[in-house]
């Protein structure tokens, strides 16, 4: 499976989007970026653009492509993941019907409830202007192994 995930950032405050809303969800109870699957025939700069729009109402004027993280859960499920910052955005955030969407300042994300190896990306992502590439492994939710590509 591949999906997007976008950090939209203003004023030093990224939204993050709190996945609460669907029973079978595997980011359940956690803070997360917008984005989504890649429908077929996308790409993944088209899929960016439309899943961000569905899960906010707001229109990405720029985006920056910064890595690929590759995910891997207890040896059943596998996601590819293409990672995007934007600052240049227009529109008034909607309702999410995925979770509860709120911006924080970037300092502050690392106390919320993220994943484990979120925390890992997250740092380059706003703590230098590097492409990366991360393999995240985990058992029963556990992170168990990161690899850091580029």
């Amino acid at each position: 499976m591949e999906t997007v995930l976008c950090y939209l950032i203003k004023d030093e405050e990224v939204l993050m989007l709190f996945r609460n809303k669907r029973e079978a969800d595997i980011n359940k109870g956690k803070w997360i970026g917008v984005g989504g699957h890649i429908e077929d025939g996308e790409s993944s700069d088209e899929a960016l653009i439309r899943e961000v729009y569905e899960e906010t109402s707001l229109r990405l004027n720029s985006f920056v492509k910064r890595g690929i993280i590759d995910f891997y859960m207890d040896d059943k499920y596998y996601e590819r993941a293409y990672v995007y910052t934007s600052r240049e955005y227009t529109g008034t955030i909607s309702e999410c019907d995925e979770g509860v969407l709120k911006y924080f300042p970037i300092k502050d994300i690392y106390a919320l409830n993220l994943w484990e190896g979120d925390k890992i990306f997250l740092d380059i992502l706003f703590n230098s202007k590097d492409y990366f590439e991360i393999e995240l492994y985990y058992n029963n939710d556990k992170l168990i192994r990161s690899v850091r590509r580029l």
